[in-house]
């Protein structure tokens, strides 16, 4: 069981970074990337959010890049659903995130390191909430801690896509500490 969110306090220069909080990944129903989890898990993104307030908080924002070629081209003939474009509702950052954030960072790929990166700088502390815990926010933290960022994963603030896949993706990063911590 993870600690409530509203245990987790804020360090100083600490960035929250909600990962890719869309249409697309918040309701099993809506597509087959949904997470069973969202539910549950968005309300305490919420709680982060307001305690980190909206200028210390970065939103990222998946959206299809079919242009990158390689293994991404079998990927999207895999999930064909997802060629849609930026705008499409199913990329539309779910309306209880919407305006946490005083910027949303939008990316093609999984990780979202090298573009937070842009903004945080190179060696950043961050806290990281969102979905999919086994894809986008893994993806997200390696990066960010081998480039040398201070990584902390809010678990109960994650959504994976089984709640089997949400705890190895955890058991994954917390190996990485003490760059990644889990709380």
């Amino acid at each position: 069981m993870s600690p409530p969110v509203d245990a987790v306090e804020p360090l100083p220069d600490e960035w929250l970074v909600v990962v890719d909080p869309q249409a697309i990944f918040a309701d099993p129903a809506t597509s087959a990337w949904g997470s069973p989890m969202w539910a549950e898990t968005m309300p305490r993104i919420a709680t982060l959010a307001a305690a980190f307030g909206p200028e210390r908080t970065i939103v990222t924002h998946f959206v299809a890049d079919p242009s990158l070629g390689g293994s991404w081209l079998p990927y999207y003939e895999t999930w064909p659903f997802a060629l849609v474009p930026d705008d499409h509702p199913l990329y539309a950052v779910v309306p209880g995130l919407a305006g946490v954030a005083d910027r949303v960072i939008s990316a093609g790929t999984f990780g979202k390191w090298p573009v937070l990166r842009e903004v945080v700088g190179d060696d950043a502390q961050l806290m990281l909430t969102g979905v999919s815990t086994d894809c986008c926010v893994l993806s997200t933290a390696l990066p960010a801690a081998d480039a040398g960022a201070t990584v902390r994963v809010a678990a109960a603030g994650c959504a994976g896509s089984t709640v089997e896949n949400h705890e190895r993706a955890l058991a994954a990063m917390a190996l990485y500490g003490p760059q990644i911590t889990i709380v």
